[in-house]
C-alpha cells in the first residue's frame, strides 16, 4: 500500500486516468488534499472546502473479477465505507443510495465513482474515486443533503490517520473479494430503500416502484406499482425526493 500526496490537483481521478496504470502498483493511494474540479457520479461536480476532507483516488488490479461482475468491485468498496462509518457508532442509519453513494439519516456523507480498464473478460485496472466529509461544517445550497463526519460527531479530525483506517477497511474488503466472497448480500442489507415503495423519474414520467435488488452488471432492479419489472442503468432513473 502507498499513498502519494498533493496539495492540489484538479482530479485525482483525471490525474490517475492519464497514468500508465501498468506501471501504477496494486492499492496505490492518490490523495489530494484540494481538489479544483472534482466530479462525481452523472458527470456532476464533487464540491469539497480545501484540507477539510477525503478526497483521493485508490488504484487497483482485479483481474481476479470477471468484466462481467465488476459491479461487486463498486460493492465491495460502498461496504469498507459503510464499515469505516460504522465505528463511530452513529445512533442513525447508514445507507447505501444506489449505486455507491453514502447516507447518514437521509444525507449524503460520501461518493465514489469507479473507472475500470478491460482486457477480454478481465478487468486490467480500476480507478476508485471516493470523496468522504470529513471536516467541513457549511456546504453550498446547491449540494444536496450534506452531512460530514464533524457534523454528526461535533468534533474535527486528523485526515491522514482516518485515510489509513478507511483504506484499511478497503483491504479487508478487497480481500474477501478476491477470495471469492460475494458482497452482494451485505451490499443489499445496507441498500437504501430496498423493499420499500418509493416515487421516481422514469422514462420522462413519475413512477412509484419498489426497489428489489441489482443485477449482475449493477443495474437497479425494482418493481413498479402497475405491476411492470424495471430494470435502471445509473442515467435512466432518479429519485423523487
Amino acid at each position: 500500500m502507498e499513498i502519494i500526496k498533493f496539495d492540489s490537483l484538479e482530479s485525482t481521478n483525471r490525474y490517475c486516468e492519464a497514468l500508465d496504470l501498468s506501471r501504477v502498483g496494486d492499492f496505490t493511494c492518490f490523495w489530494a488534499l484540494a481538489q479544483t474540479a472534482g466530479i462525481g457520479q452523472r458527470g456532476n461536480h464533487w464540491h469539497s472546502q480545501p484540507g477539510l476532507n477525503l478526497t483521493f483516488s485508490l488504484v487497483l488490479h482485479p483481474s481476479f473479477l470477471p468484466a462481467a461482475r465488476q459491479f461487486r468491485l463498486t460493492e465491495a468498496l460502498s461496504l469498507a465505507l459503510v464499515d469505516l462509518l460504522s465505528t463511530f457508532h452513529f445512533p442513525l442509519s447508514t445507507l447505501i443510495k444506489w449505486p455507491n453513494d453514502i447516507y447518514v439519516d437521509g444525507r449524503k456523507i460520501c461518493g465514489t465513482l469507479v473507472s475500470t480498464r478491460l482486457a477480454a473478460d478481465r478487468i486490467v485496472s480500476a480507478v476508485c474515486g471516493i470523496g468522504l466529509n470529513v471536516n467541513q461544517l457549511r456546504f453550498p445550497d446547491w449540494v444536496p443533503n450534506p452531512t460530514s463526519l464533524a457534523i454528526l460527531t461535533s468534533r474535527q479530525f486528523e485526515l491522514q490517520p482516518l485515510l489509513q483506517q478507511l483504506l484499511a477497511c478497503i483491504a479487508t474488503r478487497y480481500d474477501a473479494l478476491r477470495s471469492g466472497l460475494d458482497p452482494e448480500p451485505d451490499y443489499l442489507n445496507h441498500l437504501l430503500n430496498l423493499g420499500v415503495p418509493a416515487r421516481y423519474m422514469y422514462d420522462g414520467e413519475e413512477v412509484v416502484a419498489t426497489i428489489t435488488g441489482v443485477d449482475p452488471h449493477g443495474r437497479l432492479l425494482l418493481s413498479a406499482a402497475d405491476g411492470r419489472r424495471l430494470s435502471c442503468g445509473m442515467k435512466e432513473i432518479a429519485f423523487v425526493r
